[in-house]
This record gives structure tokens, sequence and C-alpha cells, in this order.
């Protein structure tokens, strides 16, 4: 039922050593204020810093109280001040007005501003502007790899998405090239590199860079790790806006997972208290429902109950020396596995009835129709009907992209006709939302007589393939065009199945979208690792609108054993989602290769349409 590792599967290398440098690093710039201090911390640190340092550790470094920054004045009274913040400028209008109504008071304290992942030149303009540049020191905490569980590494930055690929900022750029540059450091060389997107292939070139300024760090090693792929988010929105249907992808969408934990409320726990579970492999219940589609959960549970209940059972016929060998063993074990697998039965439960409620099956239905181009105006009437009886703004945004998306685009009278009836619905304070999916090329309107793909086919026949190429890339550089059809017809998207699709059995990655769809980002990965780069791909690549974009650089190394060419470490640039990491983990188990996740924050729909939002909810 759970998917086992192949026996021969790669080892994974120890991520536990990154822990440790953040650590390390986080105490030494602690150590730098001697003496008692107050540590104010910015809200999204914190789930992340008690992955690293918790209060007790914070303690015996001579922190005394921990304050959150909010918009409020901070009351205490110690003679030292560390603040540990995000480069943003709202921070740093915070911290100034600590320090200026100080000096207002006549007070004299030391204070400490560090900057994580990194300090920005615009925030240190902010502290001259306010006239406190002097009276700060400045420190940057390097951390930005979290291992959230064995195979899986977050930089925890949501904002990557939105500053990215909507703002067009390269800010983070910087960032992620040094935590790849961390990475080669301690597991490298990487001997073979793809990517594809303008996001990786400018994160991968600055990297190259550090590599060669610090030439002969990794030289002569053996490569733990064999083959690295970038990809940026804009190349499959598609996966990203479907409804997640394996275990741990339900239970983000529905519960929110935030930095590897989730918080179960009262429904789940079945008491009056709410509480934070971590959800990783230790968690041994949860390790083997995680990637499974959610049809399979409950009866997996409930024989595992039975087995549970089979072992207590087990101590009835004991004599007195088996008895004390049963609870000094087994008891502990067994009455924490029976503590998890009443709370996943809980969330279970709890999902069943909201989904439910929801009409679940309903959406899926649409959402499949979408994906494989049929029944067009069913689909569209039910996203009127959604958005008329106001389920949910983010949902009906949800829905409308997928639709604009798969459809290469929105017809004019629709286009027009379902952003009147949202503003309509939802409000008029929605209308610089609209504006923002357009430019990310997640909304958009078709031109009038822009069925291109009619003039392309004629000029193509016209002239040569590679000409056609070029003319074709300055008709999809005018708008972000997703050719979703085509590209999905390329790679075989849709699975043709006959009769029923077995989801106890997967015979592919689809099982995660219920056998009706292979996840693109998936698909490309495989195809590039099957081929070794990107040849035969051609046309795949143009439809992505990535013709320059696309990049292999492998190295003859000699030293990389068959068992690191196994190891594959995907890292996904803009967020990726719990469908994808199973339907990758999947492709590995079948492939014998092992995967290993990089992202710069774990995403799904509703977290990517809440980026491109203008309305805070």
């Amino acid at each position: 039922m759970a998917f086992p590792h192949r026996p021969d599967a790669p080892e994974l290398p120890d991520f536990s050593m990154l822990k440790r440098l953040a650590r390390d690093q986080l105490i030494y710039l602690l150590e730098q204020l001697p003496g008692k201090k107050d540590l104010f911390i910015e809200a999204d640190l914190m789930s992340p810093l008690d992955r690293i340092a918790n209060v007790s550790i914070l303690k015996q470094h001579e922190v005394d109280k921990l304050y959150k920054v909010e918009n409020k004045p901070a009351l205490s009274s110690s003679e030292q001040l560390c603040f540990l913040v995000r480069p943003r400028i709202r921070n740093m209008r915070y911290i100034a007005s600590l320090v200026n109504a100080d000096k207002m008071a006549g007070r004299t304290r030391k204070y400490k501003v560090i900057f994580s992942p990194q300090k920005f030149y615009a925030c240190e303009m902010v502290l001259e502007e306010e006239g406190i540049y002097g009276d700060v020191s400045c420190d940057e905490w390097a951390f930005s790899l979290l291992p959230l569980d064995v195979d899986l590494l977050s930089m925890e930055l949501p904002e990557f998405f939105r500053d990215y690929f909507l703002e067009g900022d390269q800010r983070w750029i910087n960032t992620l090239a040094q935590a790849l540059h961390l990475l080669s450091t301690l597991y490298g060389p990487f001997p073979n590199c793809y990517g594809i997107g303008r996001c990786a292939k400018m994160s991968y070139e600055l990297w190259k860079r550090l590599e060669e300024e610090e030439d002969g760090e990794t030289k002569g090693r053996r490569p733990e790790i064999g083959h690295i792929f970038l990809l940026d988010r804009d190349m499959d929105f598609v996966t990203a806006l479907c409804s997640q249907v394996v275990y741990e992808g339900l239970v983000d969408d529905t519960f929110r997972i935030k930095c590897g934990s989730v918080d179960f409320g009262p429904e789940v726990t079945s008491s009056d208290k709410s509480l934070k579970v971590l959800l990783n492999a230790e968690d041994k219940v949860f390790n083997e429902i995680r990637n499974e589609h959610f049809s399979n959960v409950f009866s997996f549970l409930s024989q595992k109950a039975r087995n549970l209940q089979a072992q207590y059972d087990r101590r009835r016929g004991m004599d007195i020396k088996q008895m004390k060998n049963f609870v000094s063993q087994e008891l502990k074990g067994l009455k924490q596995e029976h503590r998890l697998l009443s709370l996943h039965i809980g969330a279970c439960e709890s999902i069943m009835k909201k989904k439910t409620k929801q009409d679940f099956q309903e959406l899926i239905k649409t959402e499949h129709a979408l994906l494989e181009g049929f029944n067009i105006r069913e689909s569209t009437s039910y996203i009127e009907e959604h958005i008329d009886r106001q389920v949910s703004p983010i949902e009906s945004l949800r829905l409308m992209c997928l639709l604009s998306i798969t459809e290469n685009g929105l017809i004019p009278k629709d286009y027009r006709s379902l952003k009147t009836q949202y503003l309509q619905s939802y409000g008029p304070e929605h209308l610089l939302t609209f504006s923002n999916l357009r430019r990310a090329g997640l909304l958009t309107e078709q031109a009038p007589g822009d069925t291109l793909t009619a003039v392309e086919s004629k000029v193509s026949k016209l002239v040569t393939d590679k000409a056609a190429g070029k003319i074709t890339d300055a008709f999809s550089s005018l708008a972000k065009r997703s050719n979703f059809r085509a590209i999905s017809k390329k790679l075989n998207l849709i699975p043709r199945v006959d009769g029923e699709y077995d989801l106890k059995v997967p015979r592919d990655m689809a099982y995660v979208f219920s056998g009706a769809y292979v996840p693109l980002s998936c698909r490309i990965i495989e195809q590039v690792l099957e081929r070794r780069g990107w040849q035969g791909l051609d046309e795949v690549v143009r439809l992505l609108n990535c013709s320059e974009l696309a990049f292999t650089d492998m190295t003859k190394d000699e030293k990389a054993s068959s068992e690191s060419l196994r190891l594959i470490l995907v890292v996904f640039l803009g967020g990726c989602t719990f469908s994808e990491i199973s339907a990758l983990r999947f492709l590995g188990r079948e492939k014998g290769y092992r995967f290993i996740f990089l992202t710069t924050a774990v995403t799904n729909s509703a977290r990517l349409m809440e980026a491109m939002s203008e309305v805070k909810a």
C-alpha cells in the first residue's frame, strides 16, 4: 500500500549539517552582543527559527525576552536590543521608530539588526534616511536552506514568487545562487546540470560565477548528487492550479502546512485543544500515506488500526517476564503510533466533511474537463455559478486562471463577462488583481483575431522550421502564451486509459491527479533525464517560449559513482506543490532514482492566487 523504496535506491545525503551551520552562525551573531539582550523576531521567521534553534538554545546565549516585530511600541527594558528580520523596508521603519523614540527620551542602548537571509542596500538607505544608520550595527544571517524532511529543503521565501514572476524583481537570485553554492560546497560538485526558464538560467549563471571565484573548493571531490535540475514555476502554472488529491497535498490545501508542521484544530484532535504536529518521515503513520491518493487512505488507516489492536491484544496471554519486556520495549511505540493514527483518522474525517460540503466531485470533474479540453462551455457555466454563489474569491480566481491557461487565453467576450461578474460578486477592490494576473500570464484575453495557431501553421508551411520557430517566438513574446494544449499533446500529459484508472496500483505519475493528468513539470524532468539533455525536445521548448532559456551542462566526472548518478536534486524557483513531490517520488521508485527537492517555498493553488491578489485576506 505505502510505496516502499526499492532495495537498490541510493542513500540520501544527511542534511542535518545545514541546520548545525545555521545554528552556529546565529549563535556567533548573538554572542557579538555580550550580556543580556532582548530579541525581536519577525513573524514569518518564527517557525523556521524554531526548527533551527529553540527557545532554550536562545536562552543559553543570554537572550532574555522574545518579542514579535509588530506595529505597536515595544515595552522592552533591556539595555541591548537585537532584531532578527527579513530585509523589508517596513521593518526598517519599525526599528527606526524604536530607536528614535529612545533618542527623544534621552535613552542610550545598543541595537543590532540581523538580516536573514541577506541584507539589501535599500534597507541600509532607509536606516540612513531615518538618521539611525550610525546607531545600529547590521549583520547577515545567511540562513536560506531549511531541511523540512529527509528529501525536502525549503528556502521559506514565499515572496520569491510574486517578487520575481510578477514584479520582475531579481534581488532573490543572489540568495538562491548562494544557497546552490553552499550545497555544492557541502555535497558537490554536481556533474550534470539541466534547467529551463529565465530565472533558472540567471540563477545558474550567477552560481557558476560564484564557483569560479572560489575555484578549487569542490575540485577532486566525489560527487554525492549526480544531477541538478532547475525549473521556473511559470513553465507550469497548470499543475500548481489544480486541486490536490494526494494525502499530503490535501492536508496542505485544507489545513495549510506551514514550515513542515500543521495546526490540527479541535475537530481533528477530538478534544477542546488544537495541536501542532510535525509532518515528516519520522511520523511513521504519515510517512506511509503521504503520497497516497486520498481514496486509499481510509482503508489503509483502518487496517493499521486493526493491526495495532492485535498487537495490544497479545498481552492477554503473557506471563510476568513477557509482560515486563512488552511494557519496557513495545508499549511506548504502540502508544505513539496509536496517537498518530487517531490524529490522521481525525484529519481524514475533517477533510471528507469539508470536501462533501464543497461538492468536491463536481469541482474535480470540471478541472479534468478543462485539462482535457472537453465541454468548455459547461465548465465556463460552472465557473460563473461558482462566482455568483460567492463560494470563495480565491477559488473562483483559480478556476478562471485554469480556464485561461488551458485555453491559451479567454475569448474577449468570456473575459469581459467573467471579470464583470467577479467584480460585482466579490467587490471592485479586486480590479488590480486582474491586472496582476494578466501581467503574469495567468489570466489573459486573446487579442481580436488572435488565433495565432492557424497563422503559424500557414507560415510554417511556407518557411523552414528554424525560421518558423523565430516567427512564432516573435508572436509569443507579444503575450505570454501558454500553448498548453499543444504541449499536452506533445508530451502525452493526458493518459488514454481503457476502463478505470486503478489508483491503488498507480501506473504513472498521473495518479496524483486521479489518473487525469501527468504534471507538466514532472514530465519535463522525466524526459530530460531520459534523454540526458534537451535534444529531441526542441518543439516543447519552443512551445514553452524558452528557445534561449533551456540549458544543459555536463562534465565528464570519472569520480561520480553509479549511486550518485541516481540522485537528482530538483530546484523549483517560485515554489512547488506536494503533488509534484509525490509524483517525482513515484517516478524515482519506478526508475530507481531518488529525488531531492529544493524549493523557494512549498506552494499550492490558494497561495499562488493570494500572492497575486491585491486584496489582503
